[in-house]
């Protein structure tokens, strides 16, 4: 009798623990969520990217925050929460509100020419800090030049790369066109250390990031351990390969911040909000420019703005050695993605930032319509400057449409939607040829080519 206690209790511990058992419930994954998972695993399983991290927010409502692959590719350290990422040129959109914050209060205007503040011979033409935010300066951008290799791994003076840029011819008159452009983003970050008397990095965290408690955005070091940063990788046919170095003087205003999902969706639910500028300014940073010739760009301020496939988008993505990102906000809808990738190469964070999209929001098709002219008119070859070189395309005329074939690529692409008065849809891009010039309206650019 005196065992009888002892098997009281093993069995009364047996029956707990089934119960447990049946009590336990197996989570319920969402649809997004397998969605998302099986583009992760199909990415690192082929080794097109080590990991990356998802946030996808809507209306108040968090719809996936997760992690996926590896944060060290040697060590095989899972991607911890919270983790850290280069985010490249999501960047300048806190430059573009560092600028628009002292435009608040009164300490500089947009019409202002930015030589007022820096020393750069223009050569005669007025530039604006307008022109500098939009990509309309015509001035040479830092990363598509030949020198800007050798610079990259030096600690030298930013004064030097300024002096460089000066040597260059312009691209173009300010304000005729907008091809994308570094350069600007960081004379714009020079223009805030003079106005401000204090470093780029000291402003932003008085003016930002201690406000909105971004405990976890910073500017990026090549030296200094920081918990949760993530290591960065190349995609190459090999297999991943480490990231070149980089010194981080050089991406400065236009691409030297880190950041996680977590503090990236404070920075836009407050920004969009109109938690961080006043509603002038707010509409002056999201609206996109008009060039000088009366075209509307896609571009405003630091952010992208255009219509998605029928949905419109405010946005914009980055790219550095290691690291692609994409921030993505969609008004209508309330719904914020962000996706960080630390692997460079086909698979960045616009792949995943697409395929979210489009698993959440319906795709509207762009419908084409009947050719209104002989297209025979347009054929001829077609010359002008875009971003990274002057290039050519050659234009042939086909049964009911055209086909383009640029200057050292094999591949010929045939326009297939029409929209009228001489354009065509490519994905969200317009090409309009008209009167013996061609102009491409693109998210991030609009180019100008002229026929031979």
């Amino acid at each position: 009798m005196k065992h009888l206690p002892i098997l009281f209790v093993l069995l009364l511990s047996v029956a707990t623990s089934c119960r447990n058992e049946k009590a336990y419930v197996e989570p319920q994954l969402s649809g997004l969520e397998k969605y998302t998972d099986s583009l992760f695993k199909a990415s690192i399983d082929s080794s097109m990217v080590a990991g990356g991290a998802v946030l996808v927010h809507q209306k108040g409502k968090t719809l996936l925050k997760k992690s996926y692959g590896l944060a060290s590719l040697e060590l095989e350290v899972p991607m911890p929460e919270n983790v850290s990422f280069e985010i490249g040129s999501v960047t300048k959109q806190f430059t573009a509100v560092a600028i628009l914050k002292l435009v608040e209060a009164g300490k500089l205007s947009l019409d202002d020419d930015f030589t007022t503040y820096m020393d750069f011979d223009t050569k005669g033409r007025k530039i604006t800090i307008g022109h500098l935010l939009n990509h309309t300066s015509g001035i040479v951008g830092y990363t598509e030049i030949e020198e800007f290799g050798s610079l990259v791994p030096q600690d030298l003076p930013r004064d030097s790369l300024v002096r460089i840029i000066e040597t260059k011819d312009f691209l173009f008159e300010p304000g005729e066109a907008l091809i994308y452009n570094n350069s600007a983003y960081f004379f714009l970050g020079l223009i805030i250390e003079k106005v401000t008397g204090k470093s780029y990095e000291s402003y932003l965290n008085e003016v930002i990031f201690e406000p909105l408690n971004m405990r976890n955005t910073y500017y990026c070091s090549t030296s200094q351990a920081v918990k949760n940063k993530v290591y960065g990788y190349n995609f190459s046919p090999d297999g991943l390969r480490q990231k070149q170095y980089l010194n981080h003087a050089w991406p400065y205003a236009a691409g030297s911040l880190c950041s996680t999902t977590e503090d990236l969706l404070i920075w836009m639910d407050a920004l969009h909000n109109e938690k961080v500028l006043n509603k002038a300014q707010y509409q002056e940073l999201v609206t996109p420019k008009t060039l000088n010739s009366g075209v509307k760009v896609n571009y405003a301020m630091g952010l992208t703005n255009f219509m998605n496939y029928g949905h419109k988008e405010i946005s914009h993505g980055g790219g550095i050695p290691g690291f692609l990102s994409d921030t993505r906000y969609y008004p209508e809808e309330d719904l914020y993605i962000i996706c960080l990738v630390n692997t460079t190469g086909p698979h960045g964070g616009s792949f995943f930032a697409d395929h979210i999209t489009w698993n959440i929001l319906e795709k509207k098709e762009y419908q084409s319509i009947e050719l209104d002219f002989d297209p025979e008119e347009l054929v001829g070859t077609y010359s002008g400057q875009t971003r990274g070189g002057r290039q050519s395309v050659k234009i042939d005329a086909v049964t009911n449409g055209i086909t383009m074939q640029f200057n050292g690529d094999d591949k010929i692409d045939t326009l297939k939607t029409y929209i009228g008065n001489h354009t065509w849809m490519d994905g969200n891009t317009k090409i309009k040829i008209k009167d013996g010039l061609s102009t491409t309206n693109q998210v991030y650019g609009f180019y100008i080519m002229k026929k031979e």
